[in-house]
């Protein structure tokens, strides 16, 4: 009887079309998973996989073997998958501020579905994801990892704030001594608004400086200086007026928000549901 191990490993290369990516999701070496298809293809007797320089495509005979495995193998994951207290665990990572205020709410939704978040940096997330750590990884910045594939999920819009002590309306980019509330020491956003707005570096320093942006908006609300902010993040503070958009000028400076699986994780249908569900909720965002 041809071992499930070998059927596993062979929808795994399907869905992923790489035995690199394959490889690296089932934690396997490249060499081992090579094996296995070649003695799954002996055993039915029957190419399965076209082998190319960019990865492989599944042969007649391949397709109609992965329609007859992928819902028994499928239920079978399901049944001894990861539960927490009779509901599926799904796994997701990514910046505090954006997980908190958009994601969280958005998949505390789904129904049967355990959720569990961890807060982090792209490079570690990503990592993590590729290892089986993470279901979802929510990135700042394109993920570019073997094995992973992302899409864009939501454009921040970058606005100067401050309190009303603070509030220069002009055009000029000049700010007089207010000072900065950043999220690091090198200005991260601040800088990043003033060179493509203005061409140049901001002048001056930080008054206070807290990696987290949630706390930069708390002590920009309380009056401590100016900050560049993502708008989804004080929208609420601007409507009600505790906050003041500083300088208005042409389009905003924008940063797109990615979501990324591993390759071929959309197939459970857990992950599946999430990632409909955030894409369907980001465009109302």
């Amino acid at each position: 009887m041809t071992s499930l191990d070998l059927y596993r490993t062979f929808l795994t290369v399907h869905r992923a079309g790489s035995i690199t990516a394959a490889a690296q999701l089932l934690g396997l070496s490249q060499p081992a998973v090579t094996a296995q298809l070649k003695a799954l293809e002996k055993s039915v007797r029957k190419p399965l996989f076209h082998r190319h320089a960019r990865g492989v495509t599944t042969t007649a005979a391949g397709e109609d073997l992965a329609r007859r495995l992928a819902g028994p193998l499928d239920d079978l994951a399901a049944a001894v998958g990861d539960f927490v207290g009779g509901k599926v665990a799904l796994h997701v990572g990514g910046p505090a501020e954006f997980l908190s205020v958009k994601v969280v709410p958005a998949l505390a939704e789904l129904p049967d579905t355990a959720l569990r978040v961890t807060f982090g940096m792209p490079d570690e997330l990503l990592d993590a994801l590729v290892k089986g750590g993470l279901d979802l990884v929510i990135s700042g910045a394109r993920p570019r990892v073997r094995g992973v594939t992302a899409e864009p999920l939501y454009v921040e819009e970058l606005t100067v704030v401050a309190a009303d002590r603070w509030h220069y309306p002009d055009t000029s980019g000049v700010l007089g001594d207010a000072p900065w509330v950043a999220y690091a020491e090198d200005l991260p956003l601040i800088r990043r608004y003033w060179h493509t707005v203005y061409k140049t570096p901001p002048t001056g320093s930080a008054v206070v400086v807290v990696p987290d942006l949630r706390a930069v908006l708390a002590a920009t609300i309380a009056g401590a200086g100016v900050t560049v902010l993502p708008r989804y993040l004080c929208e609420y503070e601007l409507a009600t007026g505790a906050l003041r958009e500083v300088i208005i000028r042409g389009e905003l400076p924008t940063n797109t928000i990615y979501l990324a699986v591993r390759a071929g994780a959309l197939a459970e249908p857990h992950i599946a549901r999430a990632r409909d569900l955030l894409v369907a909720r980001a465009a109302e965002w």
